[in-house]
């Protein structure tokens, strides 16, 4: 058959196509790559131009045959327009009526296109076409035909997505509603659940801050109660601290109550050791054992300074010292007895030595008036004729002197009503002030600086009128009309002892009782000038005053104004009377230099520096006294040198290399082998200072920090 024999050409051209010897997969899917090949204008071979000349050139011969035919074959599976073109155009018009364009025409082109083709097919002369450009064709209509097949596809499946997305959309649309609903009712549940959750909080907390509110005041409650259970132990730990230093307080002077009987009893032991001219006795015993006594008791005395108060242990012992003492000086006065009486038996037989021992005895006393006295033998103007040196204070300071006794005579004419009374109020009264006037003195000590401010307000109360606590009782000197001018003798007695006694065994002890000192005298001037008399009675050599014997004067008389402590007619030792010196010496150079440090600073020192250095330069003025005047230079420069060079400077190392070069040599000339440890001492002492141009501060010196203690 033609038709099946065309076919089979057809299949042989395509086979021999380069189309048809491309290799297919059998198992590729075709997808979307296909619809592209399908989208994609129509193409034609490079050649077809050759192949368009070449039919040209030819007669067509077998045209409408192969024309009528091939349509009929393909008609079949196409639509009614795809067959419809097939049936009106041939292959050979569709490859002329078509323009070799590479671009893709469009749905409307195309049908344009066929319609033009189908009206203008019998018009357009077609030349006869050869059997290749008749496949071709055929191949080029299959292509079309597959073409809008897969457009016609395309469209359907692009609907059909779009109903697909569409409905998606919808169904999303209506889930994020329901999502939006729930996420709102979830919302609005949570919000619900908070807000009791924070109501309940809220009421929970405020019962809680109920709870702490009453747990707070239940707190404070016993927290006061606490804090006055504290005060009252405070306030009675207070009361037993008071009690316990009143005790301590009173242990203490009795022990230097112990110490002082010790000492006095060893001086008689002392005295009775002189009869050696008594028959069958010996007293070494008795003396050595008392100066161990002594000792012992020293040294308790010593530790309980530095402890503040003694030990019941100490003060055991110090008894039991006492009454050793006592029963020695009992032991030795019995064999003094007999042995008096042995003396007086031979009496008769020892009558000329004891007239040569009465001798004796007054050539002594002389050799000691003289001893303690410069040659009185002066020119006019108190002068020694060989050395241009007083050997009696000027003038005006022998006015001063006497002045300041005067007032002593006065004060103690003040207050003898009170003094002498034998009324037993007034003796409470007078007992009660003296303690109130005494003790705190005795109190004050390098402890720490608020003691002594305590114990200066206690003063100060007292001498301003207050009412002061003492001994268990209120004491004010408003209680007696003469009870200010009892208290001001007291005090300033008090504070000289201090220095006699206390500043004599410890050096540093001078500086805390001259700063009390020194306030209560800028406060109540009164107070110091009865310090200035109590001292220049104890120590003359604070004036500095060097009284003469005068014709008709007691010996023991004039001891006494020398200083010297005269009991039974016996004179101190000199040791003792050069310590109590120094310890009078000091006290009066540490109130030189020292002010309370919380009075008025703008006011002038009471008593301060510039009679220090009139005070030294009256000592260097005059001429030097064996022993003493070396031990009174010493400590006095040695407590207020440093504060005398800051003040003078140049003028005090002036001074210095005087005393060095002129004065010094003066004291060496009458200083005797057995007095020269004071002397050394001095000249030690110059040395060290000249040499390293400094005088140091005194040990003992408060410094600032004290005060914050």
């Amino acid at each position: 058959m033609p038709s099946e024999q065309f076919r089979m050409e057809t299949l042989q051209a395509l086979r021999s196509s380069r189309k048809g010897q491309l290799i297919y997969c059998r198992e590729w899917d075709p997808g979307e790559e296909i619809l592209e090949g399908v989208r994609a204008p129509p193409e034609l071979s490079p050649y077809s131009g050759w192949v368009l000349e070449q039919l040209l050139s030819r007669s067509p011969k077998e045209g409408p045959h192969f024309a009528s035919s091939a349509p009929e074959e393909e008609s079949a599976p196409v639509t009614s327009h795809v067959s419809s073109l097939a049936n009106t155009a041939s292959p050979t018009s569709l490859l002329l009526s078509r323009p070799l364009s590479t671009e893709a025409p469009s749905d409307a082109q195309d049908c344009d296109e066929w319609r033009d083709l189908e009206t203008n097919q019998e018009s357009v002369p077609v030349p006869p076409p050869s059997k290749s450009v008749e496949v071709e064709g055929l191949i080029r209509l299959h292509e079309e035909i597959q073409r809008l097949k897969g457009k016609e596809e395309l469209r359907k499946r692009l609907e059909q997505q779009e109903q697909v997305v569409k409905a998606a959309s919808e169904e999303a649309s209506e889930l994020l509603k329901r999502f939006d609903e729930l996420k709102e009712l979830k919302q609005h549940q949570e919000y619900q659940d908070l807000k009791q959750v924070i109501e309940s909080s809220s009421k929970e907390t405020q019962g809680q801050q109920e709870k702490l509110k009453e747990e707070h005041r239940r707190r404070a409650k016993l927290l006061n109660r606490k804090l006055r259970e504290a005060e009252q132990q405070r306030q009675r730990q207070e009361e037993l601290e008071r009690l316990r230093k009143e005790e301590s307080q009173e242990w203490l002077r009795r022990l230097y109550s112990i110490q002082e009987e010790v000492l006095r009893i060893n001086q008689q032991i002392g005295v009775h050791n002189r009869h050696k001219d008594l028959p069958g006795v010996d007293f070494s015993a008795y003396s050595n054992r008392s100066n161990q006594i002594c000792g012992e008791v020293s040294g308790l005395v010593r530790v309980a300074s530095e402890r503040g108060f003694p030990a019941q242990v100490d003060m055991g012992s110090a008894e039991q010292a006492l009454l050793e003492m006592q029963g020695l000086i009992a032991s030795m006065q019995q064999e003094i007895g007999l042995a008096m009486e042995e003396k007086r038996r031979r009496e008769e037989e020892a009558a000329a030595a004891a007239a040569a021992r009465e001798r004796q005895k007054e050539l002594q006393k002389q050799e000691l008036a003289k001893a303690q006295v410069p040659s009185p033998t002066k020119p006019v103007g108190g002068k020694s004729p060989d050395t241009g040196l007083q050997v009696k204070a000027a003038e005006k300071t022998l006015q001063w002197y006497h002045q300041l006794q005067k007032e002593y005579d006065q004060c103690v004419a003040s207050f003898s009503g009170l003094a002498d009374s034998q009324d037993s109020q007034v003796k409470r009264i007078r007992m009660d002030l003296q303690k109130a006037a005494t003790i705190p003195v005795s109190q004050i000590s390098t402890r720490a600086g608020s003691q002594l401010r305590e114990i200066f307000d206690k003063i100060n109360n007292l001498l301003s009128g207050k009412s002061v606590h003492s001994g268990g009782r209120n004491v004010s000197v408003t209680q007696h009309p003469q009870g200010l001018a009892f208290v001001y003798f007291k005090l300033a007695e008090k504070f000289v002892k201090q220095g006699e006694e206390e500043v004599a065994s410890h050096h540093e002890a001078a500086f805390p009782i001259a700063v009390v000192a020194s306030g209560i005298w800028e406060l109540h001037p009164k107070v110091g000038d009865l310090i200035l008399a109590h001292l220049h009675k104890k120590c003359p050599y604070a004036v500095p005053f060097y009284p003469a014997l005068k014709e008709g004067t007691p010996l023991e008389e004039y001891q006494r104004m020398l200083g010297y402590q005269v009991k039974d007619s016996k004179v101190e030792p000199q040791d003792n009377f050069l310590k109590r010196m120094s310890g009078m010496i000091r006290l009066y150079a540490a109130i030189l230099q020292l002010r309370w440090p919380y009075g008025n600073s703008q006011g002038s020192h009471p008593h301060g520096l510039n009679h220090a250095w009139c005070c030294l330069a009256q000592m260097l003025n005059m001429e030097p006294l064996a022993d003493v005047t070396a031990t009174i230079l010493f400590d006095f420069l040695e407590v207020c040198g440093n504060a005398l060079m800051k003040q003078y400077q140049v003028q005090f190392w002036k001074m210095m290399l005087l005393i060095r070069e002129e004065y010094f040599p003066r004291i060496e000339a009458i200083t005797s082998s057995g007095e020269m440890g004071s002397l050394m001492r001095f000249k030690q002492f110059l040395e060290k200072c000249l040499q390293r141009k400094e005088i140091p501060l005194p040990k003992g010196f408060l410094p600032p920090s004290f005060w914050k203690l």
